[in-house]
């Protein structure tokens, strides 16, 4: 397990097929990475804590699943909160013959290709990161409801484990950049979204039942492709907890 954190530091994802894992398997592998997350925007369970969900287009184990269909635009994992998630894992149950894989993107790489100006222009810049769920859960439309999860954060932040520095915008999540007219602010994000979703940054996963796969949450974003939705796709997701993401550079410096 400390090889396998070491590879996860080291390379952002970790794929590890062929496994068979219960949803207590899954649990305890998950706080190998940190304290477990529960759910908390799309919470099914009641009564007591949710440590896991199903993006899922069919009921398991009584739950129905999330995110059942369509392609998903590029993201990280509850960027709209204070504490993101620090990692996400998903253990594939069932899955299409064909789409519905998840694409990777470095967004390590994509900050270190960044203009010298685009990364002056960036320092101390903030983010307004939505979720409406609700509305636009996997393609972003141009409104959001007013009680939609929502927090700001730097738009350039240092991982807090390999101290380098991460571009933390999302196609998906990111709405504006604060402080600066809305033009200016589209025209800088959709450079950024450009940059993180190149394909030269990026690598796609294709699913096969069994796979156990983990990720960085704070320096990579995903994303999935379309598939059939009568093909059944069954994926079990547990997060480890975070802490706030710290900006990069200390701009009073």
């Amino acid at each position: 397990m400390r090889e396998i954190r070491q590879a996860w530091l080291n390379h952002f994802v970790v794929v590890i097929p062929g496994q068979d894992v219960s949803g207590e398997d899954q649990i305890a592998f998950t706080e190998w990475f940190g304290p477990r997350q529960e759910v908390r925007t799309v919470k099914i369970v009641e009564d007591g804590p949710q440590n896991f969900m199903y993006v899922a287009n069919k009921r398991v184990d009584g739950m129905d699943g999330v995110l059942p269909e369509g392609e998903m635009q590029f993201h990280t994992d509850q960027c709209y909160y204070e504490t993101p998630s620090r990692a996400t894992i998903l253990y594939a149950l069932e899955v299409p013959v064909e789409g519905g894989n998840t694409k990777f993107a470095n967004a390590y790489r994509a900050y270190e290709s960044l203009s010298d100006d685009m990364k002056e222009r960036l320092k101390g810049l903030k983010a307004h990161n939505v979720y409406d769920y609700d509305a636009n859960p996997t393609i972003k439309t141009k409104e959001s409801a007013p009680n939609a999860p929502h927090y700001e954060h730097p738009v350039v932040i240092r991982h807090p484990e390999t101290k380098r520095e991460v571009l933390y915008v999302n196609r998906l999540m990111t709405d504006h950049i604060v402080g600066i007219d809305r033009a200016e602010s589209d025209a800088i994000l959709e450079e950024l979204f450009e940059t993180l979703e190149d394909p030269k940054y990026s690598y796609e996963h294709v699913w096969a039942p069994g796979d156990l796969v983990i990720w960085d949450n704070l320096c990579t974003l995903h994303a999935r492709t379309w598939f059939d939705p009568s093909m059944a796709r069954v994926l079990r997701r547990t997060t480890v907890a975070g802490e706030k993401p710290c900006a990069a550079f200390d701009v009073a410096a």
